[in-house]
């Protein structure tokens, strides 16, 4: 199940260990609805092997502006506690899960 990211639990989430793919979306957003659901497809495949997750940019401002985040969705994968990829845009599931695959 897609966790749902907040400026609040961002940091123990990173701190488990294990990978993390973070959507960075907004509900406005056209492109970000239709990504939605492969995310949560993702998750859902990915339980117990990475933490899949979605943050609203109007909700975790405080994310957005760390990560640079300047369009919706811009998905973030970290590794060890850091970014190491990320994919602007919609984009087909096998992209992502590609690069949540090179993480594991």
């Amino acid at each position: 199940m897609k966790k749902t990211i907040t400026n609040e639990n961002f940091q123990e989430l990173l701190a488990q260990g294990l990978p993390m793919l973070v959507d960075f979306s907004a509900t406005w957003c056209g492109p970000c609805k239709m990504l939605s659901p492969l995310v949560d497809q993702l998750a859902d495949e990915y339980e117990g092997k990475a933490i899949v997750g979605g943050a609203d940019v109007n909700d975790c401002q405080n994310l957005a502006m760390e990560y640079g985040i300047h369009s919706v969705p811009t998905i973030i994968f970290f590794k060890d506690g850091k970014p190491v990829d990320r994919s602007v845009g919609a984009v087909p599931k096998n992209v992502l899960e590609d690069k949540l695959k090179a993480l594991l």
